[in-house]
């Protein structure tokens, strides 16, 4: 195993903010501790907030980066950053994670402060996490004071050098092996024009494999250091799908298979990078097409489901189905079911990992259904885009759902 040290700056980085964070837990405490020593008058007379907190508390509260939220002693929350609210921590007025409200009473309870770095679920659809480093203590008597700092991107980081050393050192080897083997022969068979044109073509396939490994382990690498919510837009399913569709036919025709596409629900929308979610409907359709028989069909259907916030994006073929104890391992990095199949599709066995964190990264999950000779199911579940936002911002959607690709 290569090791590959981070920078200094990197850990210097990382000082300086936890540093800022319990300096800025205590410039607010000290505003409050200051303020009630002073005898009163209209110099330095308090002006009360709705919520009851102190205005110089209020004002520390708004120049803080980390997402803050004061809470009473009950749990119930009475102010939030916005940082907060976009990273899901807070809803209306409670924590939309039991662990930080617990976190929140139990401090109350003892008024003993609590540090801990937590993994929290982006979302209420499953898929994908947040790691946070929250930092909760006492704000006055009748308020409780959390901090949340974002370490998401500081463990991508680290998940980026570890993953990559390893792809590197386990799949690049195999191919550039061959292509090393394969030039050897043909500078033996230099002679036999038609053992060279053999050779040759066997050289141009290992370096077209080669060429799309080498892409795609790049690609992985991206995903896990870019956070698509991070700078999110609404984006609506049926762009998404007929995009992807359209970008799948061209394979599909050269084996005669057909790749329908059903109507999908106008409400269809979600949060996330447009690009990212076409790359990974399109790597299902790529899969799904590469492992039907011609003349066969994949077909895409949409299905809103209100009663979960949620979406679902099925691909349906009619392929050779997968074994089940396979499942379990389908959305590992270059896990291939049938290596021999693979090497004659031109699988590298990481388009589904990528589909696995696009999903992720989009708070969703995507799952599998399938059956030896009756074809496979993946399903993309991704939640939907609150109500709150401007109906003008999003892309334009399809018509009406007239019922799911069958």
């Amino acid at each position: 195993m290569i090791d590959v040290p981070l920078p200094d700056g990197v850990a210097a980085v990382g000082l300086v903010a936890a540093g800022l964070l319990l300096v800025a837990l205590g410039a607010l405490v000290g505003v409050l501790v200051t303020r009630g020593r002073r005898g009163p008058g209209p110099a330095v007379a308090a002006v009360p907030q709705p919520d009851g907190l102190d205005r110089g508390a209020t004002e520390v509260l708004a120049a803080l980066r980390s997402a803050a939220v004061v809470a009473e002693t009950s749990g119930l929350v009475v102010r939030a950053s916005p940082t907060a609210r976009t990273v899901g921590l807070v809803r209306d007025d409670r924590f939309q994670h039991p662990v930080l409200e617990r976190m929140v009473l139990d401090v109350a309870g003892d008024g003993r402060a609590r540090d801990e770095e937590l993994e929290l679920p982006r979302s209420a659809v499953g898929g994908g996490t947040l790691v946070m480093q929250v930092r909760v203590a006492m704000l006055g008597d009748h308020h409780v004071l959390l901090l949340a700092e974002d370490r998401t991107a500081a463990r991508r980081l680290e998940a980026i050098r570890r993953d990559f050393v390893v792809n590197i050192s386990h799949e690049l080897k195999t191919p550039v092996g061959a292509l090393a083997l394969l030039s050897e022969t043909v500078q033996d068979a230099a002679d036999d024009p038609d053992a060279v044109r053999r050779f040759a073509g066997r050289m141009q396939t290992e370096a077209a494999r080669l060429a799309a490994l080498v892409q795609e382990v790049i690609q992985l690498s991206r995903l896990q250091v870019a956070d698509p919510l991070v700078a999110a837009a609404p984006v609506a399913l049926a762009d998404v799908v007929h995009e992807a569709a359209d970008r799948a036919r061209t394979a599909a025709a050269g084996k005669a298979i057909e790749v329908d596409v059903g109507a999908v629900p106008r409400g269809a929308v979600v949060l996330g990078s447009f690009d990212l979610l076409v790359t990974a409907v399109r790597n299902l359709l790529d899969n799904a097409v590469a492992y039907s028989e011609p003349g066969t069909r994949v077909a895409v259907g949409t299905t809103l489901r209100p009663e979960a916030d949620a979406v679902e994006v099925a691909v349906v073929d009619q392929g050779i189905g997968i074994p089940t104890d396979a499942l379990p391992r389908l959305f590992e990095r270059f896990y291939r079911v049938d290596p021999a199949r693979s090497r004659d599709t031109g699988g590298t066995g990481l388009g589904l990992s990528i589909v696995k964190h696009v999903v992720a990264d989009h708070g969703g999950e995507v799952s599998v259904w399938s059956q030896l000779g009756h074809g496979s199911t993946f399903t993309v579940r991704l939640p939907l885009a609150p109500d709150t936002l401007p109906t003008a911002a999003r892309r334009t959607a399809g018509p009406p759902d007239e019922g799911a690709a069958r």
